[in-house]
């Protein structure tokens, strides 16, 4: 299935277009539909104040600004960063069933969030109020970080940092925090509980400005730093010691790798939730039109990432409207089945 070198560009373009179309289906489609001219001419006004002025309805004006532009930007980001660090994951472990979610981050950042929404007002007392409603965010960010943190710690042997040793620490981390989590649904009353249980389906619904703003300067680290290791990890795929003989320092490039996938993780499941198989199906995707070489894997798997979240997020404001099917129910309703077909096929095709 991967592609002859020749196409590989035209794939690229057509990565880019689906983007812009996802862009602009996310902007126009929900429960209220917006032409897109009307949507075009709210953004330009936007971000040109002393531009002619647009006869745009105030209303979709409204639901523009507050509401659908800071939703499709987080989506953009969030898509973007689960997908890369999938990618990235993939690449380190040499496995292409990995996903962010095997060092831990994940369940540690469900792990806070819970805390957070269960034991919050005990945590909140002194605090501003205007802090209030970032509890559950910081908790959540706090969380996926010291879980990695951990892991990463458990990880360390006489040779160095052993990618098994985490992989079965985060496993472990993992069913401790599932753990946790259920005890806290337990003790948490009616409002708790649904708060809880909303939180860990995912959803973008709680987007603002103010959080689109703490994600991008994440993913602007990650999204500088990330590609600039793709010669890295094509050596990683040769094995570790091959990398060294190739004059990658390999010990610093695991440490950044997961410290900057625990950063990202961690700061979109703050803003987000629980988000899953973007970080796993994206990257496997990429890979079987692409080929391995993580110098065409990391960037595409951006493009397809935020794309394929923003026409996710547009399908689950649609389905069931005007009410929202949360995003992290019908990622895992779609990529489940399309992940399993894509293994039944490697499968008859001799192994992944």
């Amino acid at each position: 299935m991967e592609a002859a070198p020749r196409l590989r560009p035209v794939i690229m373009i057509i990565l880019v277009v689906l983007l812009l179309i996802a862009t602009a289906l996310s902007l126009t489609l929900g429960a209220v539909a917006i032409p897109l001219l009307e949507s075009l001419q709210v953004l330009i006004s936007m971000l040109w104040p002393f531009s002619a002025s647009f006869s745009v309805p105030a209303d979709s004006q409204l639901i523009i600004e507050q509401i659908r532009l800071p939703r499709t930007l987080m989506g953009l980001l969030v898509g973007a960063t689960l997908a890369l660090t999938g990618a990235v994951m993939q690449g380190l472990f040499r496995n292409p069933l990995a996903d962010p979610g095997l060092i831990g981050v994940s369940s540690g950042a469900a792990l806070g969030a819970a805390l957070m929404i269960v034991l919050g007002a005990w945590v909140a007392v002194g605090l501003p109020d205007a802090l209030l409603p970032y509890l559950t965010v910081a908790g959540a960010f706090i969380g996926g970080v010291a879980t990695t943190l951990l892991v990463y710690r458990l990880g360390q042997t006489a040779q160095g940092t052993s990618v098994a040793s985490m992989l079965l620490a985060g496993i472990a981390i993992a069913a401790i925090s599932g753990a946790l989590i259920g005890l806290l649904s337990y003790l948490a009353d009616d409002r708790m509980l649904r708060t809880l249980i909303f939180w860990n389906m995912g959803s973008l619904g709680a987007a603002s400005y103010e959080r689109v703003a703490v994600l991008a300067l994440c993913c602007a680290l990650i999204g500088w730093r990330l590609p600039r290791q793709a010669c890295a990890l094509n050596a990683l795929l040769l094995g570790e010691s091959e990398a060294r003989h190739l004059g990658i320092e390999v010990e610093r490039v695991k440490r950044e790798l997961i410290l900057l996938t625990a950063l990202g993780v961690g700061a979109c499941v703050a803003v987000a939730g629980l988000i899953g198989f973007v970080g796993l199906v994206v990257p496997h995707l990429v890979r079987l039109l692409l080929g391995p070489d993580h110098r065409r894997v990391l960037s595409a798997s951006m493009l397809l990432g935020a794309a394929l979240l923003l026409l996710a997020d547009v399908v689950a404001r649609l389905v069931i409207a005007p009410a929202e099917l949360p995003i992290g129910i019908l990622t895992s309703l779609l990529g489940g089945p399309f992940f399993l077909a894509l293994l039944l096929r490697a499968q008859r095709r001799g192994g992944l």
